[in-house]
């Protein structure tokens, strides 16, 4: 296949977002011609499309190499900077970019926007508001205007929102809009309207979700273990690689208070917070793979499980601070593969999460997750149904397979985080240090929903948010507790 060709045909497949289609092509384009620049370049696009940034960035820096000028892979570089928490090498990009007033300017200056916003540069934002230019006509622009526009005028905001939301313009922009007018709405108390409006967007511009499968997955694992007659002292799962030292991940669901724990872990100077890393999703591609995964792990390999712990932890340092001799995986998809991490992982540790599970349902309701990777959270009775069974895996897991854990309720961590910071780094061999105390100081660019939130000062603000939506809950939700 010539390069011209193969450029049209991964173009072709990028358009329709075929993106694990052109990770496979161009795995093997670029195994045949390392310096295939279109492929790079497709590469990089695809696994950001899917949110493996370290081959993203891997690719894009491949494609750079070679001579790839264009402004798009600028963009692209400049995005992945971003989603892997480079707030500041992202705008430096992003301004260097814009400078040269590429085709894509507009799309820079809109991601440039996002960027100041989530790195909390607000004087900055502002200033580019105030210089104007054409970015500010285009269709998207109250999205990234909202967070200036919304102090002075909230409900001129929200109406220029909800239009976009229900409007028939492209799918994901509605989708953004409408959940950050759900966002302003709850946050100035129009909690009806801001759930009505919610409703809506999930129903507009959601996608089938196998919520059944997903459930019976997480079943499956449970009575698997529990069918386990174990020894004293023995696992249910037993190591299939080497120990590792210096590992911890998260264990819970999203908006449990993940983020938090993460910001303040990540202010020790031991440890290095490596955000929502895709290592342990990419580990159990290649189980499956195999045939191994989920059902037959004492199967696996020895010589596969190293291949596989050596791809996780060269990803995973790839974010990692010098220095520092913990790195803290974010990963909310953790709690589905734990047998996984028993035996490709041994010696890492884990932190399970817990909150209020009403607490947590309204966020993930009102909140806008991948449509398609997170669908369950479309409605509180799915996402009834997965916290169920999340509580009921995580619980037996832990302790069926052995995994050094703490379980942390973010409640208790909010109103005494000095005690649970000390139980955690005692379980990770560090002494205390008083700046895990001040998540707010850190610099760090935080890329999920809880990227406000995380800027203040520990508080209780969300605790028992659920009760401004008490009249949603059946009473089905005494069985998530």
């Amino acid at each position: 296949m010539s390069t011209r060709s193969s450029t049209s045909d991964l173009n072709a497949l990028l358009a329709r977002r075929a993106f694990g289609e052109v990770l496979a092509v161009t795995e093997k384009i670029t195994a045949k011609n390392p310096r295939d620049i279109a492929a790079w370049h497709a590469r990089a696009r695809a696994a950001l499309g899917v949110g493996r940034l370290r081959v993203a960035e891997d690719a894009a820096d491949r494609a750079l190499r070679f001579g790839d000028n264009s402004p798009d892979m600028a963009l692209v570089r400049a995005v992945i900077d971003n989603r892997l928490g480079r707030g500041s090498a992202a705008i430096d990009r992003l301004r260097a970019l814009i400078a040269m007033s590429p085709p894509n300017a507009i799309d820079a200056t809109l991601t440039l926007a996002d960027v100041l916003h989530r790195s909390a540069r607000h004087d900055e934002l502002e200033a580019l508001i105030a210089a104007g230019g054409a970015w500010l006509a285009d269709p998207r622009c109250a999205l990234f205007t909202a967070p200036v526009t919304v102090r002075r005028d909230p409900q001129g905001t929200i109406h220029s929102l909800e239009m976009i939301a229900r409007g028939d313009g492209e799918e994901t922009l509605r989708r953004l809009a409408g959940f950050q007018a759900v966002r302003i709405l709850d946050s100035i108390g129009e909690y009806r309207r801001a759930f009505e409006l919610a409703s809506y967007v999930h129903a507009s511009t959601g996608a089938p979700f196998d919520v059944d499968g997903m459930i019976d997955t997480a079943n499956a694992q449970l009575k698997s273990l529990e069918r386990v007659s174990l020894k004293h002292g023995s696992a249910a799962v037993e190591p299939r690689a080497p120990a590792v030292k210096g590992v911890a991940l998260v264990v819970g669901l999203p908006r449990s208070g993940t983020t938090l724990l993460e910001q303040m872990l990540d202010r020790h100077p031991d440890i290095s917070g490596i955000g929502e890393y895709d290592g342990v999703t990419t580990m159990a591609h290649s189980a499956s793979s195999t045939g191994f995964w989920p059902s037959h792990l004492e199967g696996l390999d020895h010589d596969a499980a190293k291949h596989m712990q050596d791809a996780y932890l060269q990803g995973a340092r790839v974010t990692q601070r010098d220095g520092t001799k913990w790195i803290f995986d974010k990963s909310l998809n953790t709690w589905r593969y734990l047998p996984l991490v028993a035996a490709v992982l041994p010696g890492a540790i884990c932190f399970y999460i817990q909150r209020d599970p009403r607490d947590t349902a309204i966020s993930l309701f009102l909140s806008n997750f991948h449509r398609t990777n997170v669908g369950w959270t479309r409605s509180l009775e799915d996402i009834r149904r997965v916290t169920s069974a999340e509580r009921a895996l995580v619980a037996r897991s832990l302790v069926a397979l052995g995994i050094p854990h703490e379980t942390i309720r973010y409640e208790d961590l909010v109103d005494n985080p000095s005690g649970n910071m000390l139980r955690c780094l005692t379980r990770m061999g560090l002494s205390m240090d008083d700046r895990v105390l001040a998540p707010e100081s850190n610099a760090r660019t935080v890329m999920t929903l809880s990227h406000e939130q995380v800027r203040r000062p520990i508080n209780r603000s969300s605790i028992g948010r659920w009760k401004n939506y008490e009249w949603a809950f059946a009473k089905s939700w005494g069985e998530a507790e």
